[in-house]
């Protein structure tokens, strides 16, 4: 049996609530009088000239009664359309719209219209079905199939409305496919509330708080219309069903949009385009899908793009991000994260931005248990070469760049900048730290570039840490630094035939950091293996242990001057033992990344109790806590980069000896930055087999340019003499 019913005539356009949701003493329409922005005293009943017009030129109407209208109306603009319920319409001038090069009359042609408000001068031409919405001023519609809106929507919000069942909540099953992490998606979202949510599920009291906030922050009472803000243009698409639809907005060719927030803005235009089917989602503002696009249960972050067949469901992805012609499941994705080709997709991961996919990576594709319940988690700068594929359950420090291959078994790489690739041949798995650093500085440097540069948010509600070298990643190096050590010298005490089972940690430390800082060839033809880091029994080899333990120092050295530096310029009377006196302290070693902002541990713990106790009782307080937190993060950087320099140089004090040698190692960092940025992009120009497709040197740099004339290493060049200057200035304080 079908759902169809047979109604009575005179009865569509009515009852959109009825009880017992409407509220004593109030009518059907209470709700949509408090959404439209028009003064009730505006309206005015037609004049019997104007019935007669609109009867004249083939208008239809159940009650010429229920149609209001305001001073400036002009009945000649309304041709051929049928009206049923209330209906309001603003101001209609004989003046035209232009988009682009679509440019059509100001007024109502061919459309069915039942129970809305229409703005002034809108343009509405051969809609079949416009039902329950709130139209701006200056709005062009034209061409749509049906366009409805139910009294139960919810415009995308995990949220349940009168009378309604927890069976009909949207969850997005962020990570673990098997929903253990699930949340509740909300317009307003940001990486760091999904983060939040999904991380500490150990802490149920926070998760019972999160869902009542969610639940709380949007009205429940049925009748609600949808809408469709100022100048927004919406052409040549299908079915649009309780869509609430921001300023400014462009759809175009859209087979399907369905319980959906659509933020947008004049700054921030969102756009949608051809073949685009999206159903229980929010979409930040500054955003564009295009060309066959799939999106199910989802939430995308400002400036963000699906192009080319994408597929998005069950995820969220961040601020920023481009993913084109690949799939997406189960995934929580922070800012910056670029994905592309047909033939590569992502499932069930944790990717903490500035992360990019090549073509045929395959990440999360096989699940190693007996439940599709495994995750993968990575830091920033994930980087999955071409035809990588990854199984669950696998984690990976930040910048770890993964060679193509087929990766057998689960991995934990703790390395950051670390190459990941595979020996075939000899069956084994290898490991090279600190690899951006000593062979793709270009890369490296330019990623902190490119990620502010491409930033074009107009309101940055979620903060982002962009720069590679941050106190998160300072701390993975500490870290490995230390494991360097340890196997380092297991690597010697094995080549003695001997066992390291029985020997203190303190003292493998102590002959790894021996072995480490000693002559180059203190590790000539020792064996240096990582210890768990593979689920499989072949060794894990690693590769230029000492260069890397090295390259580790060196980025240390000059994260910690570089954000000295910035604390004394915005202090210009102050000397090096003030700064010592206002940032000494220990050393904050857990750092957590919410969502591309890095925040102290110990202030995470805090924010999650005071959302428990109920101090920060809605999302917009969380999100100013979070900027509360990110105001005081520059100081807080500045504190862990002073303990930085102090634990890297062994000193219990440092001296304003130890600073000034610090200051000239990390000019000649700098110097080496701008000089590796050149080198490894010259590369590019003198690889002959690069070369070989020009016939001549004048026709490759016709094509290419030269090495000298790329902006990056100018830029570079630029900045190595800007530090320069500003060390100098800092010496001469004292």
């Amino acid at each position: 049996m079908n759902d169809t019913d047979v109604l009575p005539a005179g009865s569509l356009g009515r009852e959109f609530i009825s009880d017992p949701y409407v509220p004593e003493g109030c009518d059907e329409y209470y709700l949509r009088n408090q959404q439209s922005p028009r003064d009730p005293a505006e309206w005015r009943n037609l004049r019997a000239d104007e019935i007669e017009t609109l009867v004249k030129n083939g208008n239809r109407c159940d009650n010429w009664d229920d149609i209001l209208v305001t001073d400036q109306f002009d009945a000649t603009h309304i041709r051929n359309c049928e009206f049923h319920g209330l209906v309001r319409i603003g101001r209609l001038e004989a003046v035209y719209l232009k988009h682009h090069d679509l440019t059509v009359p100001v007024g109502l042609t061919n459309s069915r219209i039942i129970s809305c408000d229409i703005g002034d001068n809108a343009a509405i031409h051969n809609v079949d079905y416009l039902a329950y919405y709130i139209i701006g001023d200056r709005v062009i519609l034209a061409n749509v199939d049906e366009m409805c809106c139910t009294n139960h929507a919810k415009f995308g919000n995990g949220i349940v409305k009168e009378g309604e069942t927890e069976d009909v909540r949207i969850w997005l099953d962020l990570v673990n496919e098997a929903g253990g992490r699930s949340v509740l998606p909300f317009d307003g979202m940001i990486a760091a509330d999904a983060a939040l949510w999904c991380r500490y599920r150990d802490d149920p009291d926070l998760m019972v708080r999160l869902g009542e906030i969610t639940q709380r922050t949007f009205d429940p009472r049925r009748g609600f219309y949808g809408t469709v803000g100022d100048e927004c243009v919406v052409k040549n698409s299908r079915v649009i069903k309780d869509v609430k639809i921001g300023p400014c907005a462009y759809i175009k060719g859209a087979n399907k949009l369905k319980n959906l927030t659509i933020n947008s803005s004049d700054e921030e235009p969102s756009q949608i385009g051809e073949g685009v089917e999206l159903v229980n989602g929010i979409i930040g503002r500054g955003c564009h899908i295009f060309y066959g696009c799939k999106a199910v249960r989802f939430v995308l972050g400002e400036n963000s793009n699906l192009k080319y067949g994408a597929r998005l469901v069950h995820s969220y992805l961040g601020a920023n991000s481009t993913v084109s012609c690949c799939e997406i499941l189960n995934n929580l994705i922070f800012p910056a994260h670029e994905q592309h080709h047909n033939n590569s997709f992502l499932v069930a991961s944790l990717v903490m931005g500035q992360s990019n996919l090549a073509a045929c990576a395959t990440i999360g594709s096989n699940h190693n248990s007996r439940a599709p319940d495994g995750e993968i988690h990575a830091g920033r700068g994930f980087w999955p070469g071409l035809c990588v594929s990854l199984k669950h359950n696998s984690r990976f420090a930040s910048f770890c760049l993964i060679a193509k291959g087929d990766y057998p078994a689960e991995l934990n790489v703790p390395l950051p900048f670390c190459l990941v690739s595979q020996d075939d041949g000899a069956g084994r798995l290898h490991l090279m730290p600190a690899y951006w650093w000593l062979y793709n500085m270009y890369a490296l440097a330019r990623n902190t570039w490119k990620f502010g540069a491409r930033d074009k948010r107009k309101v940055k509600v979620q903060n982002i840490e962009f720069d590679s070298l941050a106190p998160d990643t300072a701390e993975e190096m500490f870290a490995a630094r230390a494991l360097l050590e340890r196997w380092a010298a297991k690597a010697a005490v094995a080549a003695k035939g001997q066992t390291a089972d029985n020997v203190p940690d303190r003292d493998l430390a102590a002959r790894g950091r021996d072995l480490l800082n000693g002559a180059p060839d203190a590790l000539a033809g020792l064996d240096v293996r990582a210890e768990d880091v593979e689920n499989s029994r072949r060794s894990v080899g690693v590769l230029k242990a000492r260069e890397g333990y090295h390259a580790y120092g060196q980025m240390l050295l000059y994260y910690a001057v570089k954000n000295l530096l910035d604390w004394m310029e915005a202090r210009p009377d102050a000397n090096f033992a003030a700064m010592a006196a206002a940032l000494d302290g220990p050393r904050e070693q857990r750092w957590v990344n919410l969502g591309g902002q890095l925040i102290p541990g110990p202030q995470v713990d805090t924010l999650r109790d005071r959302i428990r106790r109920g101090d920060l009782d809605s999302w917009d307080a969380i999100h100013e806590a979070y900027n509360a937190l990110w105001a005081e993060y520059p100081e807080k950087k500045q504190q862990h980069a002073f303990a930085t320099l102090g634990d890297l140089l062994g000193a219990e004090a440092l001296t304003d000896e130890a600073w000034q040698k610090a200051l000239d190692d990390a000019v000649a960092v700098q110097e080496y930055i701008s000089d590796q940025v050149y080198a490894s992009r010259k590369k590019d120009f003198t690889n002959p087999f690069r070369r070989m497709v020009y016939e001549t040197e004048a026709e490759m740099q016709a094509v290419l340019g030269t090495v000298e004339d790329n902006s990056f290493v100018h830029q570079t060049h630029k900045a190595t003499e800007a530090f320069k200057a500003r060390v100098a200035a800092v010496r001469e304080r004292g």
